[in-house]
């Protein structure tokens, strides 16, 4: 193995794990970018582990599915057609990556003729799928340390000859490998990710998922924090999310108050969101382009006051009202702001309530989201979907519902989709709801 491949090794599985859990991650990774024969846009997952990039990818594959494409009908695709809008969203997802880079990519592809010991597995132009699922069996064949050793790089200075090699190498990310070495790539590409310019605080793999990666993929910033922009914790600055995504994320972890996501994620340009669990990776999304409508003034206000909350409070010292007046372009003379400390705090208990701030700045501008719109959700595991077969289970939301006498459920994906629309309802076609896991 090379020192270069070394080095993308050490950062992908850690220096530190032991062969056999290597081993074990190795071959639950171990399979390429598949279609579901039953939903025909939908990829799907073998085992546990490779969600951080399936995942992902499949949010990208369906932003351009439902918002790029022309067809008609956004859940039929023929076998030319998913070459297509695979090999774009590869791309999408590269070309993020790259930004800092000055658009310079590299694929991470494997030396001909040396991979496949039995070339009646591979894909040919005229199947759709392998013949047989390359799972851990494709790991057994070649090996960890084998695989690792005949990685090759290739390095593109524009996006016109990169689209143009991915695609040549379609059955690449279809077969056996494909989804690590397009992890690799993404990574390869991502230089400042492997000069440690951004924060990973462990191995990429070290579990079912790691937040820098999810990052990466979703945004093109290896960060390991979903709230927006910097933070100054302990005298050290922490990196966070800069700008809106294209597809954002979700987690059920904020309904537990582990966490908090910003609006940079929690308020895409397109209103598809990635989910996490506790040990898992899905897909949440909808047509309902109203929904990721421009950031309006209050969304702004609200996004705002809370980077001066990390702690996520609901509330702000007074002594921060005038910064945050200025932030946000309103009138901060120490008289005016002295005044409003006064209205905004009436009892003298030196805070500043979220509620009353928007209130009196920014009040209530009407909601542009529609009372109900459809809704759908995507689990790449078989084991998750009703009779093992990957399909998006349709359903519709409901908004507005504050009584708790209304209330449907209390699900884990109403729990999580509750920490960005407080009294959203579900309404799933199925006889239960969507699975997280």
């Amino acid at each position: 193995m090379s020192d270069s491949n070394k080095e993308l090794v050490d950062l992908v599985w850690g220096e530190k794990n032991g062969k056999g859990l290597i081993d074990s991650i190795f071959s639950r990774w171990t399979q390429g970018f598949v279609f579901s024969d039953s939903e025909p846009t939908a990829l799907e997952q073998f085992e546990g582990g490779p969600c951080a990039v399936i995942a992902p990818v499949q949010a990208f594959l369906l932003k351009n599915q439902l918002f790029a494409s022309e067809k008609p009908n956004w859940r039929k695709c023929q076998e030319d057609e998913q070459k297509d809008i695979l090999c774009q969203t590869l791309c999408d997802i590269l070309e993020m990556a790259s930004t800092v880079n000055a658009n310079s990519y590299c694929l991470a592809t494997w030396q001909k003729g040396k991979v496949t010991s039995e070339p009646e597995r591979e894909l040919s132009a005229e199947t759709s799928q392998p013949e047989e699922m390359p799972t851990a069996l494709a790991a057994e064949e070649l090996g960890f340390e084998r695989f690792h050793a005949l990685i090759q790089k290739r390095t593109f200075r524009n996006f016109s000859e990169l689209k143009g090699f991915l695609c040549d190498e379609y059955l690449t990310w279809r077969n056996k490998f494909g989804v690590l070495l397009f992890l690799y790539s993404v990574i390869l590409t991502k230089v400042c990710w492997i000069t440690q310019k951004e924060s990973v605080s462990s191995p990429a793999l070290d579990s079912f998922y790691n937040q820098s990666l999810i990052n990466l993929l979703l945004t093109g910033h290896a960060v390991s924090n979903v709230w927006d922009g910097d933070r100054e914790c302990s005298g050290m600055k922490v990196l966070g999310i800069h700008s809106q995504a294209h597809v954002g994320f979700l987690t059920l972890m904020e309904s537990l108050r582990y966490c908090k996501v910003g609006g940079f994620l929690k308020s895409p340009k397109y209103p598809i969101w990635v989910i996490g669990s506790e040990t898992h990776l899905t897909v949440f999304f909808t047509k309902e382009i109203t929904l990721v409508a421009p950031e309006s003034p209050t969304e702004q206000a609200r996004r705002i006051f809370q980077t001066y909350d990390p702690e996520d409070n609901g509330f702000i010292p007074d002594a921060l009202l005038e910064e945050v007046m200025k932030a946000l372009d309103l009138v901060s003379e120490p008289e005016y702001v002295n005044l409003m400390k006064t209205k905004l705090d009436p009892e003298g208990l030196g805070i500043i309530l979220l509620g009353p701030f928007l209130q009196e700045f920014f009040p209530d501008q009407g909601s542009k989201i529609p009372e109900s719109f459809s809704v759908y959700h995507y689990n790449g595991l078989r084991q998750s979907n009703t009779n093992e077969k990957v399909t998006y289970i349709e359903g519709s939301a409901v908004m507005g519902f504050e009584d708790p006498r209304l209330q449907t459920d209390d699900t884990p994906i109403k729990r999580c989709l509750q920490t960005k629309w407080p009294f959203v309802e579900l309404l799933w076609n199925t006889d239960r709801p969507p699975s997280l896991n």
